[in-house]
């Protein structure tokens, strides 16, 4: 009878298990503010590109000012892409122009970790910044992209 119960159990909960992610919220959250496009189509471009003020110089500074590309990261649900404006030497923007958006639970993740990688990236003037809890392939491909592009602007 224990066996029975157990089984019971086990089946019952993969079932709710099954129920409550196979079937997704209605909802959408809208992308976070701080993207820009927001796409994971595969046929984008795939290179790196750089643009800005002719990758002006400033003093003492880390990068050359101008906007950068970062190449596309495989997050698993979909491709990752960083672009990130250096005015003065310094990081001013990052801006997500793809992350993964093809199902609600990527679009939640991202919502939330999306600010926290740009903020913390902004805050540590480079893409030595920490992994975000719930959200680990979005932050790698991030900090993988993010680097290709800071790579661009390095002085």
């Amino acid at each position: 009878m224990k066996k029975f119960t157990l089984a019971a159990l086990i089946i019952g909960s993969f079932l709710l298990f099954s129920f409550i992610y196979s079937h997704p919220n209605n909802a959408v959250l809208p992308p976070p503010a701080t993207t820009s496009g927001g796409t994971s189509d595969s046929s984008s471009s795939t290179t790196s590109t750089s643009s800005g003020p002719s990758g002006t110089v400033v003093p003492g500074a880390t990068y050359k000012d101008g906007t950068y590309t970062g190449s596309q990261a495989d997050a698993q649900w979909g491709l990752v892409q960083i672009q990130v404006v250096i005015q003065n030497g310094k990081m001013t923007k990052v801006s997500f122009l793809q992350y993964p958006n093809d199902r609600n639970r990527s679009v939640m993740i991202n919502s939330y970790a999306d600010p926290q990688l740009i903020s913390e990236a902004i805050q540590a003037q480079s893409a030595n910044v920490d992994i975000v809890s719930g959200a680990t392939d979005s932050s790698e491909a991030f900090i993988q992209s993010l680097t290709d592009a800071l790579s661009q602007a390095q002085v």
